[in-house]
């Protein structure tokens, strides 16, 4: 413990002294280090995906400095300290799990999870959903609205409920398109996208996780068929879509037999 404590205050010494002696550091404000803060969420992110073990470590490092930034810059502006934030999780968690600092018994994480939303309603929140953060990638999104409204009881009952949705929103969809009203189209394929979220869960599938999946392998074999193209003296473009559909079930064969 003293050795953690030691390295975390070394980190906030050193940013103390960036902040006074270095001239871009002095610069930031909360809104230059914004899309910073992003970057590094998404390059932590890109580590986990890969398991890249030194990666997530390095990157943990930069989103921890981040967060000091900010509370640097808060207690500069009289806003807050850094024990402040720290206390406030504390006292959060703590809070917001009375099965383990108070008397209150549960049976499973779900039992833990209606708790905590209604410990969260209890502290002045307006709507189950207001914690969602409005700038979440649109499936991430859909998946953390869903899942704060099954807190509250708002489920479907069974995974095959889910799928007749998903049939439902296909056949809108579809209609949709034979009226080609291009506004209808999109609310339409909207609605089936968020079915399929919802049937993913079921699932227990993460969907985003799913779909950057699909992405990587899509890169994979299109990165590949460029390459049997380029070892025929040919560019994708050389080529009509029989050729490179020829080409794609090429690569998908070789990667089956990987």
């Amino acid at each position: 413990m003293e050795t953690k404590a030691a390295a975390f205050l070394r980190l906030v010494k050193i940013m103390d002294e960036l902040r006074e002696q270095c001239p871009w550091d002095r610069k930031q404000t909360i809104h230059t280090l914004r899309s910073m803060t992003i970057e590094e969420t998404y390059e932590l992110v890109d580590s986990i995906d890969r398991e890249d073990w030194k990666g997530i470590r390095e990157e943990l490092g930069d989103l921890l400095l981040h967060l000091l930034f900010y509370s640097k810059i808060g207690s500069e502006q009289n806003r807050f300290q850094l024990e402040d934030v720290i206390n406030g999780i504390c006292d959060k968690l703590v809070l917001r799990h009375p099965h383990i600092y108070g008397d209150v018994k549960v049976a499973d994480e779900e039992e833990v999870k209606r708790n905590w939303e209604k410990i969260k309603a209890s502290e002045g929140k307006k709507s189950t959903l207001e914690g969602v953060p409005r700038s979440l990638p649109a499936i991430v999104k859909a998946l953390r609205v869903q899942e704060k409204a099954k807190q509250v009881g708002f489920e479907w009952e069974s995974r095959e409920d889910v799928w007749k949705k998903v049939e439902e929103e296909t056949a809108e969809l579809k209609e949709a398109i034979t009226g080609e009203n291009q506004e209808e189209i999109e609310a339409e394929f909207g609605d089936l996208l968020f079915s399929l979220v919802n049937y993913a869960r079921f699932l227990q599938v993460d969907p985003e996780t799913a779909l950057e999946r699909t992405n990587r392998k899509f890169i994979q074999r299109f990165q590949q068929m460029e390459s049997i193209a380029g070892e025929q003296g040919k560019k994708l473009t050389d080529l009509n879509l029989d050729e490179m559909d020829a080409i794609w079930n090429q690569v998908k064969k070789l990667n089956q037999s990987v």
